[in-house]
C-alpha cells in the first residue's frame, strides 16, 4: 500500500537522453510548441511530396528537349545534354580531360589537407606543387600539351582557380594590412589604413572593372596583362582588405600581458607576433575567416563582367541556346547544389579545425 502510494507521488521516471527525450523536449514541451510543431509538420507535407515527384519521380534524364517540355516533372536532360559545357565552358572539347584533371588533383590535395597529420611545411610544398601541374594542365605548352589561352578557361577550374588563388594571396597580405594598421610607425600606418578603407570602400564588381578597362590604359606600349591576371588580382586585393580586418579585430582580443610577457622573453617584435601573438589572434577569427572565404568563393561569379565565363555564366550561357530555353530552374539548381557543397564543406573544416585548437578549454 504504501509502494503505491510513493509511485503515484513520484510517477514515472522521465526519459533525459535519446531521440524521444529531443523530440518532447524540442518540439512538444508546451502547448505553444506543438501548435507549431503541428503547423509545420502540415506545411513539409504539402511542399516535400510534390518537390519529390519533381525532383525525382517525374523527372526526365536523357531526353530531346522538345518531349522535357511536355513532361510535369524536372528536366535533368538539359545537366546531361550541357555537362561538360557547364563545368569545362569554352575549353577545348577534346582537352577536357586536363581540367577535369586539375579538378581531382584539387579534390586530393583538399583530403590531404584534412589530416591534422599533414599540417606542416611539407603540406604547404604540396599545395605548391599541386597548384604548379594545376596550371600546366590547363595552361598546355610543356610535355606535349597543346597550348589553352585563358580566356578559353572557364566553368568549375576557373571558379577554383580564382578563388582558391585569391584566398591563398590574400590571407598572408591580410595579416601584413593587419599588423600595418596596428603598427607605430605613422607612415606605414597611414599607408594601411588608407588601402584598407579605400577598397572595402568600393564594390568588388568596381575592381574588376578598373582591372579590366583603366588598368590597361596605365601600362606601357606592348605590355599585355592578360584579364584572367587582372581578375585574380583585383579578387586577391579586394579580399586582403576585408582579412585585414577581420585579424586586427582577432589582434585586439589579445590582452596586453601577452605582448608584456613576450618582450620579457627579449623576443623580437616578429618573433613576438609569430609564435605568440598571431596564432591566438588567427583561432580567434576563424569563423570570421571563413565567412570571408566563402564570401570570395561565391564572388568570383562577378567576373562575368570582364567577359570571363565562370560557372554560374557557362549555365547563362547554356541557357541562352534556343534548344533549351525554359529549362532555368534546373541549371541553377544545380549550380546552387555545387555552390552549397564548396562553401557547407569550408564551413565543417572550420568548425573542426576550432574543435582541434580549442582542446585546452
Amino acid at each position: 500500500m504504501i509502494n503505491n502510494e510513493v509511485t503515484d507521488i513520484i510517477g514515472p521516471p522521465v526519459m533525459k537522453n535519446g531521440w524521444g527525450a529531443w523530440i518532447n523536449r524540442n518540439l512538444f514541451s508546451s502547448w505553444f510548441n506543438t501548435v507549431l510543431t503541428a503547423i509545420c509538420l502540415y506545411t513539409l507535407w504539402l511542399i516535400v511530396p510534390p518537390l519529390i515527384k519533381w525532383f525525382f519521380i517525374n523527372a526526365h534524364w536523357n531526353i530531346p528537349a522538345e518531349e522535357c517540355r511536355l513532361g510535369d516533372g524536372a528536366c535533368w536532360s538539359f545537366i546531361v545534354h550541357n555537362f561538360r559545357f557547364i563545368l569545362f565552358g569554352f575549353y577545348p572539347f577534346e582537352h577536357h580531360w586536363r581540367p577535369a584533371l586539375a579538378i581531382l588533383l584539387f579534390g586530393i590535395i583538399t583530403l590531404v589537407s584534412i589530416n591534422k597529420n599533414w599540417w606542416n611545411r611539407k603540406l604547404m610544398y604540396l599545395w605548391l606543387v599541386t597548384f604548379l601541374g594545376m596550371a600546366i594542365l590547363m595552361k598546355g605548352g610543356i610535355a606535349g600539351l597543346t597550348p589553352v589561352t585563358a580566356d578559353r578557361w572557364g566553368g568549375l577550374p576557373l571558379t577554383l582557380i580564382l578563388s582558391v588563388t585569391g584566398i591563398l594571396f590574400a590571407y598572408p597580405a591580410g595579416i601584413l594590412l593587419a599588423l600595418g594598421r596596428c603598427s607605430k610607425m605613422v607612415g606605414i600606418r597611414a599607408i594601411c589604413v588608407g588601402y584598407i578603407e579605400l577598397i572595402r570602400g568600393v564594390p568588388l564588381i568596381s575592381l574588376l572593372f578598373m582591372a579590366s578597362v583603366m588598368f590597361p590604359l596605365f601600362l606601357p606600349d606592348g605590355v599585355v596583362i592578360n584579364k584572367l591576371l587582372r581578375a585574380q588580382i583585383a579578387i586577391i586585393l579586394f579580399a586582403a582588405a576585408y582579412l585585414a580586418e577581420t585579424v586586427r579585430g582577432g589582434l585586439q582580443t589579445i590582452p596586453k600581458g601577452q605582448y608584456e610577457a613576450a618582450s620579457a622573453l627579449g623576443l623580437s617584435y616578429f618573433q613576438q607576433m609569430r609564435l605568440i601573438i598571431l596564432p591566438q589572434a588567427l583561432k580567434t577569427v576563424i569563423p570570421s575567416t571563413v565567412n570571408i572565404f566563402i564570401s570570395t568563393f561565391k564572388d568570383t561569379s562577378l567576373v562575368v563582367i570582364v567577359a570571363l565565363f565562370d560557372l554560374l555564366a557557362t549555365t547563362k550561357a547554356s541557357l541562352a541556346n534556343p534548344e533549351w530555353l525554359g529549362f532555368s530552374r534546373e541549371g541553377y539548381i544545380f549550380v546552387a547544389v555545387i555552390y552549397f557543397t564548396f562553401c557547407f564543406s569550408m564551413s565543417r573544416f572550420s568548425i573542426n579545425i576550432e574543435k582541434e585548437l580549442n582542446r585546452g578549454y
